[in-house]
């Protein structure tokens, strides 16, 4: 799952919020410089990566990317996944998508000292897109796939995926729910 659904699964938890969206940015294991609260949100973060990397669902939806995007798959179905939310969000959410976006992008403003340098760059391209917002849209999608192209620098073209969603939507929905409900289930008790 990508940055809106570890916001999602942070569970209006500041400490945990940053913790999930800074994850990434941060490599190994010396947390020290971080309260305890982020800490947990980091290491949130990558208890949701490795139970979604390890669902059936989750590897049966990256083989039909293989097909010129096998490197890039998990990548792919990571953002893939929160298309799904984002579009369906008030089904797992007691607000729509739009009020949760600004209260987290608040939460993000509001403790960039704390943020890693590379998180801090990463927010105002989050922010200036409007990326959790975008996600709901597959041009929206496309935009992100094409900006990350240019991030990773593999020349791959990972925007011409979308062709390959819209042929696999129905099945890659269906994974979508086994995984989500699951991770609800693991992650909030729910």
């Amino acid at each position: 799952m990508n940055y809106l659904a570890h916001a999602y699964f942070s569970n209006n938890d500041d400490h945990l919020l940053i913790g999930n969206f800074i994850a990434d940015h941060i490599r190994g294991n010396n947390l020290s410089s971080y309260n305890t609260g982020i800490i947990k949100g980091i290491e949130l973060h990558r208890a949701i990566d490795t139970f979604t990397d390890n669902h059936p669902a989750f590897k049966a939806s990256k083989r039909l990317f293989y097909s010129g995007f096998e490197k890039h798959s998990g990548i792919l179905i990571d953002i893939y996944l929160d298309h799904y939310l984002a579009n369906n969000f008030t089904h797992f959410s007691n607000i729509n998508l739009t009020e949760f976006t600004k209260s987290t992008y608040t939460v993000y403003e509001n403790n960039r000292s704390v943020l890693p340098e590379s998180s801090n760059m990463f927010l105002d391209y989050v922010i200036k897109n409007n990326i959790y917002q975008a996600y709901a849209q597959i041009e929206g999608i496309e935009k992100v796939l094409y900006h990350l192209s240019h991030r990773i620098k593999h020349n791959t073209w990972l925007n011409k995926s979308v062709n390959l969603f819209i042929e696999n939507k129905p099945e890659l929905e269906s994974n979508f729910e086994l995984i989500f409900n699951d991770a609800r289930k693991k992650f909030l008790n729910k």
